[in-house]
């Protein structure tokens, strides 16, 4: 039996991945990490979702200590989600320096040990905020360290990663997810539902690929159908 395994933060990206992929695999299994973020509304909002699209097999994995190691506005509310990384002016301080290195490991670790070959991540590196570890080359390097390092051959699955908003939009469109996108994801920094709070950076890259969407939906449609050799 198929089996996939998908990283499920309860934000837009992830979700459109789960719902994509539900119809390409028999068998799927979510994990969600709750580091002691600011906002639990992800957590929550992933865990219904996950309910909402059949899913039975869902753990939300403590790793609380993350919080204490790390430097991110996303941990620590004496940051500024408006300001650059405290530790490195690069990247602004939503990243959590050391994240999808923590997230991938563990969740190869949960798909080893449940046989399953296929893990699915939602990264993206054309309309993203900047953060290092989301770019393909992380995420092939990291695939090859894991492959080696537990002697497997689990591989890390990223469909959004050359595509841009407006297409992913257009991807939830085609798995007619838009209302569960639209009403129930957590994408802003904020930490609010829905339509969050339209000023962090999160919020406004997410409504401009709505709009851009939503005023050439057919074009949007195939271009993202070309991308993900869907036509």
């Amino acid at each position: 039996m198929k089996k996939a395994l998908v990283i499920l933060s309860g934000g837009q990206d992830s979700t459109t991945c789960l719902a994509y992929y539900t119809h390409v695999y028999k068998e799927i299994h979510c994990i969600t990490f709750d580091y002691n973020q600011l906002h639990k509304s992800e957590i929550n909002s992933a865990i219904l979702i996950s309910k909402k699209l059949g899913i039975k097999n869902h753990i939300i994995l403590d790793v609380q200590y993350l919080q204490k190691i790390s430097f991110s506005s996303l941990t620590n509310k004496n940051i500024s989600i408006h300001r650059n990384h405290p530790l490195d002016n690069l990247f602004p301080s939503t990243f959590v320096p050391g994240r999808n290195i923590l997230f991938l490991t563990l969740s190869s670790i949960y798909a080893y040990s449940n046989k399953i070959s296929s893990v699915i991540l939602g990264v993206n590196e054309i309309d993203f905020s900047g953060y290092p570890d989301c770019r393909n080359e992380f995420i092939k390097n990291m695939n090859y360290v894991i492959q080696i390092g537990m002697n497997c051959n689990i591989s890390f699955i990223t469909p959004l990663m050359n595509l841009n908003k407006p297409e992913i939009w257009a991807l939830s469109d085609y798995c007619n997810i838009t209302d569960i996108i639209l009403n129930d994801t957590v994408t802003c920094y904020n930490g609010i539902k829905g339509i969050g709070c339209s000023e962090c950076k999160s919020c406004t890259i997410r409504k401009k690929g709505f709009d851009e969407w939503k005023s050439n939906r057919s074009y949007y449609m195939n271009s993202m159908k070309t991308k993900m050799k869907l036509l």
